[in-house]
C-alpha cells in the first residue's frame, strides 16, 4: 500500500519514495541517455531528486519496495523470446537474484509487511514454457492467461507454495499492511477483484 505524499508529518517521504519507484527501473541504458547508476538526465524535473537508474538491460517492470526500503522486487526478462521472471534486488549493492522458478511466465511480485515472505503469480506449474504472447498490433495489452496462479515463498525463492488453485486467471496480487491479499481473478467468469 502506498501512502500519498504529504507536506506535513513523516508520511511525505514514503510517498515520495513510492512515487520514485516507478522511475527507478527503466529499460535499456540508452533511455534518456543515462548510464547505469548515473543521474537522471531531465533538468526540467522539479519534483524528484537523486533518482538513479538501477538496471541497464532487459525489460524491467512493476518494482515494489520491501517494508524496510532496502530491497525491491520486480519482474524482468532479457530478450524477446524469454519470459518475465521475478527478481529481488538489494538497493545498497545492486545485486539481483531470481527468486521465481525460471519456468513459465511470472508477474506482480510483492513483499509481505513483515518482509519475511513474498508472493507472485506464475504459470510454471501448468507449463514450463512461456505462454503465447498477446497480439500487440493495436498497442500494449495484458493477456489474462488462465494458467496464472498466486504463489508464496521466502524472499530468496525457497519454500514455494501455491495459494490459488481455481480455474481461470489469478494474478495482480497486492498485500495490505495487515497482511490481507487482494487480487484479480476470472474464476467467476469475468474479471473481478
Amino acid at each position: 500500500m502506498t501512502r500519498e505524499p504529504s507536506e506535513h508529518g513523516s508520511n511525505g517521504s514514503s510517498g515520495r519514495i513510492a512515487a520514485a519507484a516507478a522511475l527507478l527501473l527503466v529499460t535499456g541504458s540508452a533511455l534518456l541517455g543515462v548510464q547505469a547508476g548515473g543521474p537522471l538526465a531531465l533538468p526540467e524535473e522539479k519534483h524528484l531528486r537523486n533518482v538513479r537508474q538501477l538496471t541497464a538491460s532487459g525489460e524491467n517492470a512493476e518494482a515494489y519496495f520491501s517494508p524496510d526500503g532496502r530491497r525491491i522486487i520486480f519482474q524482468s526478462h532479457e530478450s524477446a523470446g524469454s519470459c518475465d521472471q521475478i527478481y529481488v534486488m538489494d538497493l545498497r549493492g545492486g545485486q539481483r537474484r531470481m527468486v521465481s522458478t525460471g519456468r513459465g511466465r511470472t508477474t506482480c511480485g510483492f513483499f509481505f509487511p513483515d518482509g519475511k515472505r513474498i508472493l507472485y503469480s506464475s504459470t510454471h506449474h501448468v507449463d514450463p514454457n512461456c505462454p503465447p504472447r498477446p497480439d500487440f498490433s493495436r498497442g500494449y495489452v495484458w493477456s489474462l492467461h488462465p494458467a496464472y496462479d498466486i504463489f508464496l515463498a521466502r524472499p530468496d525463492g525457497s519454500e514455494l507454495r501455491q495459494l490459488t488453485n481455481a480455474p481461470g486467471y489469478d494474478a495482480e496480487a497486492t498485500i495490505s499492511r495487515d497482511g490481507r491479499i487482494v487480487f484479480t481473478s476470472t474464476r467467476d467468469g469475468d474479471l473481478d477483484i
